[in-house]
């Protein structure tokens, strides 16, 4: 069992793969198409501000391209206010939106890859990453702690690709949809929902990668055909919620609830991907906001020309 770990790193074996994590370059004949969020721009009246006003009241978002602060004090004053902004977004988002429907708003979508950003970057700077954690709030360190140790573990498990690989990729279902789905396949099977959407995440970022691994392992939980013969309950391997039953199924199976690392290293044979499920699905128990923020992260590939985002602004 091995995931496929294309939404963090690259593509990796399928579930019920035969051993650990390897290289694919899954190479598509569709180049990645991007999604970014729609924007628009409200007609303005007398009664309201003018723009320059506005810009005042609220914080300047987050450029997508933007250099991350090298220095621990900086990196700390900008992770702290991008997660503060971020919860506020997120907030506003669940009150006066509709996560159940269209796509998130550009607020959300800026400040959660600003968020991955930064984690990525001290997933590959230790030394920076604990001066930085000193600078955090005791809360804020923490989850910061979840997250780069995670991604740190998954990047451990992956090995460059070649830049010019292809992979599918679409956008993912509205994130209330997921989470009916997960609390669906909770109450069929007792398998927490959160570990569910963190073993998501994981395998295909929601969803969103839909390139098969090297192995051959399909759909948005990565299924090998063999499992899914024996877990899949006659549905379409595709198809999210039938994809997430057979997860919750086979995991149910492999000793969960009563022993959710023996069954998440059935789902995939590495410690190191064990923990990095159970440190996000921690974060999402700890505060649902982390899981919208989550649904957020975008698609990553590490190639031999470094990092590659394939969807996102």
């Amino acid at each position: 069992m091995a995931a496929a770990l294309v939404s963090l790193a690259v593509a990796t074996s399928g579930c019920a793969a035969s051993s650990g994590a390897t290289s694919s370059g899954a190479a598509s004949s569709n180049a990645p198409s991007r999604t970014a969020p729609s924007e628009t721009a409200p007609g303005q009246t007398a009664a309201q501000p003018a723009p320059e006003q506005s810009a005042v009241s609220q914080p300047a978002l987050p450029d997508p391209k933007a250099a991350i602060p090298k220095d621990p004090a900086k990196l700390a004053r900008s992770l702290t206010g991008t997660v503060a902004e971020l919860r506020r977004a997120t907030d506003d988002w669940i009150r006066d939106g509709d996560p159940g429907k269209g796509q998130p708003p550009e607020p959300v979508v800026l400040l959660a890859l600003q968020q991955q950003r930064v984690y990525r970057y001290l997933a590959r700077n230790p030394e920076v990453a604990s001066r930085t954690y000193a600078r955090l709030s005791k809360s804020l360190a923490a989850q910061a702690k979840d997250n780069v140790t995670a991604i740190r573990n998954l990047l451990s498990l992956v090995h460059p690709i070649s830049g010019s690989a292809k992979f599918r990729v679409q956008p993912a279902k509205p994130a209330d949809v997921l989470l009916g789905h997960f609390k669906h396949a909770e109450r069929r099977f007792g398998v927490d929902w959160e570990i569910l959407a963190a073993v998501m995440f994981v395998e295909t970022k929601f969803g969103r990668v839909r390139s098969p691994s090297h192995t051959g392992a399909k759909g948005p939980m990565q299924f090998m055909p063999g499992t899914w013969a024996a877990y899949g309950m006659g549905g379409d391997i595709q198809d999210t919620r039938d994809a997430l039953l057979a997860a919750a199924n086979y995991l149910r199976a492999s000793g969960a609830p009563r022993d959710y690392r023996r069954a998440l290293y059935a789902y995939n044979h590495s410690w190191a991907y064990v923990d990095a499920v159970q440190l996000h699905a921690r974060q999402i128990k700890r505060d649902i906001r982390n899981y919208y923020a989550y649904y957020n992260w975008q698609v990553y590939v590490v190639t031999t020309d470094g990092d590659r985002r394939l969807t996102g602004p």
